[in-house]
């Protein structure tokens, strides 16, 4: 590819890093990233981070941090008194200095929950606003990402309601398509270097969401009951994943 559509191809994607803790959130700026989804529980499908985790990632780092509100693992159906948390949550992140929040809401028929999302984007304020994978398990996508629309929201995460966004991307870029700007659709879910460059060319998308994860195992002895190892971002595997997309 010539130098001059390899500089196009960069400069219209931003990556996002799907970042659990600090040294995720660091290794993310490091090497390229140009936002983070902050998170904890990733084995979990991610759960609202810390305070603390919070504040030093927005203290820290020079790009936006996007903050997942989401008060359990599990389905996307919550209680009136799970909303109060998540709506708790999202006012400290905006009093945090946090770019955005990513949220998501279902009703007990699999529909977007328009009322909580409503609310969400009311004590937002003028944060960003991302839906997360509850968008997936929506009957019909296509209606439901016009309801995003409708209610204001900046972005949505899709894996194409696919296992991943690979499997996903056929289904993607008719919802990138379907969107015509009004809307950014991202990509994300098990996307990494072997596989970005098809799902940039098939989907057509200028987001695109990741974690570039590896697995850190302690030296010592099994802690009886306890898994000791943990996740973080590797910034190898994210310069590896930015570069292979184009």
């Amino acid at each position: 590819m010539p130098p001059n559509f390899l500089y196009n191809m960069q400069s219209r994607i931003s990556f996002e890093i799907c970042a659990v803790n600090i040294q995720s959130a660091r290794a993310a700026q490091a090497a390229g990233g140009h936002r983070i989804e902050l998170c904890s529980a990733l084995d979990t499908g991610g759960v609202t981070p810390s305070p603390g985790l919070i504040r030093h990632a927005v203290d820290q780092l020079d790009i936006p941090v996007n903050v997942l509100i989401r008060p359990r693992e599990g389905d996307f159906c919550f209680s009136d008194a799970e909303m109060d948390v998540m709506l708790d949550d999202i006012r400290f992140c905006r009093e945090a200095g946090a770019n955005g929040v990513v949220v998501g809401a279902l009703d007990t028929r699999g529909h977007l929950d328009l009322n909580a999302l409503a609310a969400f984007k009311s004590a937002a304020g003028n944060m960003e606003l991302v839906c997360h994978r509850a968008f997936d398990f929506t009957p019909d996508p296509l209606a439901a990402l016009e309801q995003l629309i409708e209610l204001g929201f900046d972005r949505v995460l899709s894996s194409g309601q696919a296992d991943s966004a690979y499997k996903g991307r056929f289904t993607l870029g008719k919802l990138v398509g379907y969107a015509e700007g009004r809307i950014s659709v991202m990509p994300g879910s098990g996307i990494d270097a072997s596989n970005i460059a098809e799902i940039v060319r098939e989907t057509g998308a200028s987001d695109f969401h990741f974690t570039g994860k590896r697995r850190i195992c302690p030296p010592g002895q099994p802690i009886a009951g306890l898994d000791a190892a943990y996740w973080i971002s590797d910034p190898d595997r994210i310069r590896d994943t930015i570069n292979a997309a184009c």
